[in-house]
């Protein structure tokens, strides 16, 4: 059942448009799958899954390998450009503020790079915090993300 609707979830995001997580449930729903709204968010988590533009400029769910799959760098700077507003580091956490909503998507694409001395994310409607391994991990990977977004 899980395979089945998560399978179903990333044909419905290439198919169409899904800005929304009501959205996501009305198709499946039309599809012959019940589930919940609670269901929904965690296969986004399971998956991957981040609010991206698309062509017509509207945000819309979309595997995070969508753009520059396999060019980190490319991918960070999408992501930055488009919703962090800034962040700063706190010994082994970094801060991310973001334009409201967007800090989830953040976050999701960040966990899904593998990023070296990154042991997960958190993120709120505009806030994420990056856990680092160490401190030096944490001032080192905001030193990159200075030198990327200049």
């Amino acid at each position: 059942m899980k395979e089945e609707r998560q399978r179903l979830l990333l044909e419905l995001i290439a198919q169409e448009e899904m800005e929304t997580q009501e959205q996501l449930l009305q198709a499946l729903r039309k599809r012959g799958i019940s589930c919940t709204q609670a269901t929904i968010s965690r296969d986004i988590r399971e998956l991957h899954l981040v609010k991206g533009q698309s062509a017509t400029g509207r945000y819309c769910y979309v595997l995070p390998t969508a753009e520059g799959a396999g060019n980190q760098d490319l991918r960070l700077k999408n992501i930055f450009r488009e919703c962090v507003i800034s962040f700063d580091v706190a010994q082994n956490i970094v801060v991310l503020k973001s334009m409201p909503g967007l800090a989830n998507a953040a976050a999701a694409a960040l966990d899904g790079m593998k990023i070296e001395g990154m042991v997960g994310t958190l993120a709120g409607d505009d806030t994420a915090i990056l856990i680092m391994r160490t401190n030096q991990a944490a001032e080192r990977f905001c030193s990159e993300l200075r030198l990327m977004l200049n």
